[in-house]
């Protein structure tokens, strides 16, 4: 073999080594930033599941990451940068209170996709999406005010934004169709995750009289607390929290993010990812109404899901007028449905919740 032979050879094998390495370290690396721990059984959770649905879906193609409890504000902004850095190509930031953050990084990696949840603010890179949680609240409360026997219903709120207040809306609106007597008592717990909060809070509704507990915070603290006290009704928050059925937890809100996770990771990899806001409900099967347990009375079962499958078909809307509200001023008139602006932007209770939001 003449030398330059050997050096024509050398160098295809080194190309072809080289090329192999690269071939194998081109991996779609997807980073997931989250409020809470993903132990927390509600929120955290479930995201955490929809990270693991991409891993089994596209298995060695892609590698995830993910920062749990983090802080809303400046930490955010942190540890989103320190993400990016490390090569993500896309980011999911699972909290209302990481949209400014996430803008923020976005602007410094224009080559890196970002995915904000629950929030309204997009760039060329960031695109929104979120659950239309209310539509599986109007079940929730469709099922408490049946199921009351104090016609008291108490309801922890985490922070008085447009998706928590949406929530509490149309649980109590669907909650007084049943039972015009029903009352809503609402605890603010100005957090996302903080069982010994969430705890007291649901304490402090039951000393107040409510025998149904609802929740838009995290943990299953508030289904403990119920145990606890007995003869307590209570709906699991964001996961199934199946642990406490058939009581207290008589069923739940379950948020399926696993499809829509699989599909714009997919997108990345394609090359046909685009920037979009997205705000799926019930008949997308982003929002999932868990197992409704026989602690619910047959009749009252048989209500709730037909409730559901009239909202998943469009036939019927949760926020469909006559309503008013809370000053009693007029809102939608009859057979009138709320706009998703409306829906979006909401800072006003409906007319019979007591008590003030929150500023």
């Amino acid at each position: 073999m003449t030398i330059t032979k050997f050096l024509a050879g050398a160098a295809v094998a080194l190309g072809l080594g080289l090329a192999g390495a690269a071939g194998a370290a081109e991996k779609t690396r997807v980073g997931f930033i989250y409020v809470g721990p993903v132990g927390d059984g509600g929120w955290t959770y479930e995201h955490d599941r929809g990270r693991q649905a991409v891993e089994a879906e596209f298995g060695d193609a892609v590698e995830t990451v993910y920062r749990e409890s983090v802080p809303e504000g400046a930490d955010a902004e942190r540890a989103i940068t320190e993400m990016a850095l490390k090569g993500a190509d896309l980011i999911f930031t699972t909290s209302f209170g990481f949209m400014d953050a996430t803008l923020a990084v976005a602007k410094k990696f224009p080559n890196v996709r970002f995915e904000h949840a629950t929030g309204y603010k997009t760039a060329d890179n960031v695109s929104t999406y979120s659950a239309r949680f209310y539509e599986g609240r109007a079940v929730q409360g469709h099922i408490a005010g049946r199921m009351t026997k104090s016609n008291i219903v108490g309801y922890i709120a985490s922070y008085p934004i447009p998706e928590v207040i949406r929530g509490i809306n149309a649980a109590y609106i669907h909650a007084r169709k049943v039972n015009p007597d029903v009352e809503f008592k609402i605890i603010w717990a100005f957090t996302w995750f903080d069982p010994a909060k969430e705890a007291d809070a649901a304490q402090a509704l039951i000393e107040q009289g409510a025998d149904v507990i609802l929740q838009h915070t995290d943990s299953t603290a508030p289904q403990a607390a119920a145990e606890k006290a007995g003869d307590i009704i209570t709906f699991g928050q964001a996961s199934d929290m199946a642990e406490y059925a058939p009581m207290p937890r008589v069923s739940s809100i379950i948020d399926s993010w696993g499809p829509y996770y699989v599909a714009r990771t997919r997108a990345v990899i394609d090359g046909t990812w685009e920037s979009q806001q997205v705000w799926h409900g019930i008949d997308e099967g982003m929002v999932e109404i868990g197992e409704i347990s026989d602690a619910v009375p047959a009749e009252v079962k048989e209500e709730a899901l037909a409730l559901k499958t009239a909202i998943a078909s469009g036939e019927y809307h949760p926020f469909t007028g006559p309503l008013k509200r809370q000053d009693g001023s007029d809102w939608l008139a009859e057979g009138e449905i709320a706009d998703d602006g409306t829906l979006l932007g909401m800072d006003f209770y409906v007319e019979g919740i007591t008590g003030e939001i929150p500023q």
